[in-house]
């Protein structure tokens, strides 16, 4: 019986679904499929509990999102047994075997069996079971002793502690979720902005008796109609989301992660536009929306919040005026009268510029924030064209504090971007080149943010030396506008960095900006990727390259504007972007260029006698023979002492001096001088697959690779010095120094075949986005040597793959600069070789490096 019982329950439960589900896709309804999903579960759960003996005077209880009367395709099943009393050994056998028949049909529950009092005191003592007993719906059972469970749960219900709690909860996460709702794989439900933001104020206001729809919300006053008419829409759009979510991945999967955004998209009838690189994907479509919907679930969760919290925590009003328009309530700026901004539609900046210029005022109250999302319509052509408005844009630029912060609040609140249309246009715009975290608008604010830290001492030990440079660079504010201005033409199709040119021009002619402060703003956004080019894929070695970038500047204002515009644009990108080695290579740069616009020529023979002065100043600390240096730098040419620091050639020397001629390999590794991995220098007798073998070392043992600096000595040495980082060394740096000296060392003795390149995984953001693998070989400006430029999505081995290439062409490596962009790499080579005269036989070489690139 009980298995012919469980047989056709668990028939229903599936032809159920596949019915439900199917009338999904025809009607496109999320609240019916999750009604009537439930409605099945409810229906099975009743006769499975009938045919179980349980006790008369217990109740099965649903609970959670369940209690709430909606079941998402593969979410839990939450219930709980009520007992009237403690279960003897029979009942709870029989509570058992109840559970596992539901186990049996497929279904994911999660069940707790307790007592009222049970109920009572864990609710006392865990906010997440106090909230999932307020949703609490009986299933089947005995509905008086459900009753009184809720009568007693209500008469302990404290809201203002309830509320303090869910307060805190939520806080906590959005932390973890970084407290923005533009994350490029939000969690559609926990993320800000999501479905449990709108869960958590229906909570609140159940607990305070106060409502338990957005409806009756705005029946008591804490919304208006319109407010809960978007609400409503909202909840709809994200259950939608989250129910194909659940569809497409097979699973219950609440996060938008990259590998399911098309799918969903697509689900929704969302198609990619255009083609190459001007295409637009279904996916970029589907966030966007979702983007748009999240920030204005934030800001009326934000009206709502402080509505309860005022309707909970009753307090008079100390008003101070502030002007005629505006006056400070509590410390948060209100204003006076309810048609504020209807009246004066330029209040709508001044309350910005009134929280920049007053740190005393902490926010806005519900009203104003209600008020000024409303009221946002009023910011058109007319609206940006007052002289009036201009002037308060500009001051809230120049504020001596709170400007991230307000202009933060100002996109949130859709301001920014009517005041700003080509910034509208980019709020919420995905970036799928594997290194960007951020959509557009929010990686524009963290650039902001940086730009700012560099003036505040505070964070000066974060970045000293642009904390040092931005204490003396004037005017601050042409910063932030070449900040805000350097990404706002993404996605427009074409060169972004020189169509925003011509929105920079416009702005600053419409804000009577000088010319001079204009021509700056629009250098700094047309060449704001120039300097990181230069110092990431360019030899600063050759004088010729360092010339031609001071040229570009032009001068120290220049200069320093886009070092700075630089490094607070890298560091905006993903954490995973900055390194202390890029930021040695830009501070090197900026150094380097700055000496040649003082007038001092960048000569080599001078870098020569500097670079050789000051190592041999740090020799002398060491205690050696004043000639000790003579016989290894009589073998290095000019450009070994121009590709390396005076620390380098130092250090260098000292493990050499004595070890000129060696027969036996020399490994020495220290940790690195820039603060973040280790330099292994390695001196053997040069041999043609010497670079490869090196790589195949550090692939083995998963280091990665970030600088490589070759020379072949004139008596036939080569002298390789590698910057390399390893995700533990800093717990055991010690032990993996020996480790290397040690293993390197026997590896280079033992002349054996060059094993295979691991071919490793792509990550999951690789797999999902692949890049074109990309290989560029052409001579340098001098014919000397070639420029060797490989793109391609990043894996483990892909440097050796590349090194054994090239060893079995022949080729002589110089330099190799590894620069690795989140989960994309772009390697740029120094090399020459017999070879490469051969005009096929580069061609085949580019098909060999392009075979290797692939997975």
């Amino acid at each position: 019986m009980k298995k012919d019982l469980r047989e056709q329950l668990k028939a229903r439960l599936k032809t159920d679904r596949q019915r439900l589900i199917a009338n999904f896709h025809e009607d496109g309804m999320p609240e019916k499929l999750l009604r009537n999903l439930r409605s099945s579960v409810d229906d099975v759960l009743t006769q499975a509990w009938a045919n179980t003996r349980l006790p008369p005077q217990a109740a099965l209880v649903a609970v959670g999102g369940y209690g709430r009367g909606e079941l998402f395709p593969y979410s839990d099943v939450d219930v709980l047994i009520l007992l009237h009393e403690a279960p003897d050994d029979a009942t709870r056998g029989r509570l058992e075997e109840f559970v596992q028949l539901l186990w049996d049909l497929g279904l994911d529950v999660g069940h707790s069996i307790r007592t009222i009092d049970e109920c009572l005191a864990e609710s006392k003592a865990d906010i997440t079971v106090q909230t999932s007993l307020l949703e609490a719906r009986i299933i089947t059972g005995n509905m008086v002793l459900f009753a009184q469970m809720q009568d007693a749960y209500n008469k302990a219900m404290d809201p203002r502690a309830f509320f303090e709690a869910k307060t805190i909860e939520m806080r906590q996460r959005h932390a973890k979720y970084e407290d923005t709702p533009f994350s490029l794989e939000p969690n559609v439900k926990e993320s800000p902005g999501g479905l449990r933001d709108l869960h958590v104020i229906l909570w609140m206001a159940k607990a305070a008796g106060l409502a338990n729809s957005w409806r009756t919300l705005a029946v008591r006053g804490l919304i208006t109609q319109t407010e809960a008419r978007q609400l409503m829409e909202k909840e709809r759009a994200f259950k939608d989301i989250r129910v194909r979510l659940h569809l497409v991945a097979g699973r219950r999967e609440d996060r938008l992660v990259f590998d399911v955004q098309t799918a969903v998209a697509e689900t929704l009838g969302l198609k990619a536009t255009g083609s190459g690189v001007h295409m637009r994907r279904a996916s970029e479509y589907l966030m966007q929306r979702y983007y748009w919907a999240a920030k204005a679930v934030v800001q009326l969760n934000t009206i709502l919040l402080q509505n309860i919290e005022a309707y909970l925590f009753p307090h008079n009003e100390e008003k101070v005026r502030i002007n005629e328009r505006f006056s400070e309530v509590n410390g948060l700026i209100d204003m006076n009268d309810d048609d504020t901004f209807e009246k004066t539609p330029s209040a709508i900046m001044e309350i910005f510029v009134l929280l920049c210029e007053r740190p005393a005022l902490k926010g806005m109250t519900a009203r104003t924030i209600r008020a000024l999302w409303h009221e946002r319509f009023k910011i058109d052509a007319g609206f940006r064209a007052d002289p009036v408005n201009k002037a308060y844009f500009l001051r809230i630029l120049q504020a001596p504090q709170g400007i991230i912060h307000n202009l933060r609040r100002m996109n949130e609140l859709s301001i920014l971007g009517r005041y700003l249309p080509s910034f509208r246009k980019i709020t919420g715009q995905m970036q799928h080149d594997l290194f960007h975290v951020y959509t557009v608008d929010q990686h524009i604010m963290m650039v902001l943010r940086n730009m700012r830290r560099f003036t505040m001492t505070e964070h000066a030990h974060e970045y000293p030396f642009c904390s040092q440079l931005m204490a003396n660079y004037p005017q601050h504010w042409l910063l932030y506008v070449a900040a805000l201005f350097h990404d706002i033409a993404k996605g427009r199709g074409g060169d972004h960095s020189k169509l925003g040119v011509a929105d920079v021009h416009q702005f600053g002619q419409e804000h009577g900006m000088s010319q001079e402060d204009i021509e700056l703003v629009a250098f700094l956004v047309e060449h704001h990727l120039t300097m990181s080019h230069v110092a990431q894929k360019q030899d600063m070695s050759d004088p010729d390259v360092i010339q031609a970038f001071a040229k570009t500047v032009g001068d120290e204002r220049h200069l320093t504007g886009l070092y700075l515009l630089t490094v607070a644009d890298i560091r905006g990108t993903s954490p995973k972007v900055w390194n202390a080695w890029k930021g040695k290579l830009l501070e090197d740069l900026y150094k380097m260029t700055l000496r040649v616009l003082g007038g001092e020529p960048h000569s080599a023979d001078r870098e020569l006698k500097n670079r050789q002065q000051e190592a041999l100043a740090t020799l002398r600390l060491y205690g050696l023979p004043p000639d000790a240096h003579e016989a290894l730098w009589k073998q290095l040419d000019l450009a070994y002492f121009l590709r390396h620091d005076a620390s380098d050639i130092a250090w260098q020397t000292r493990a050499l001096w004595d070890r000129l001629d060696s027969e036996q390999p020399v490994v020495k590794v220290r940790l690195a001088p820039i603060g973040e991995g280790l330099q292994v220098a390695v001196y053997i007798k040069d041999q043609p697959d010497l670079f490869a073998r090196i790589c195949s070392y550090f692939d083995r043992k998963n280091f990665s690779i970030l600088d490589a600096k070759i020379h072949t000595t004139k008596h036939g040495y080569a002298l390789d010095t590698f910057l390399v980082t390893e995700q533990n060394f800093a717990k055991s740096y010690r032990d993996i120094i020996n480790l290397i000296e040690h293993e390197l060392c026997e590896l280079l003795l033992t002349q054996g075949p060059l094993s295979a390149p691991s071919k490793g995984r792509l990550s999951r953001l690789s797999r999902t986005f692949p890049i074109q693998p990309t290989v560029d070989l052409r001579p340098d400006e001098r014919g000397q040597y070639y420029l060797l430029s490989v793109a391609a999505n990043d894996r483990t081995g892909l440097l050796y793959s590349i090194a054994k290439v090239l060893t079995n062409y022949k080729i002589n490596l110089h330099t190799a600069k590894v620069m690795t962009l989140g989960e994309r790499v772009e390697d740029v080579f120094i090399v020459d070789g017999p070879a490469l005269a051969n005009a096929r036989t580069q061609l085949q070489l580019e098909t060999d490096l392009l075979e290797a690139l692939k997975i």
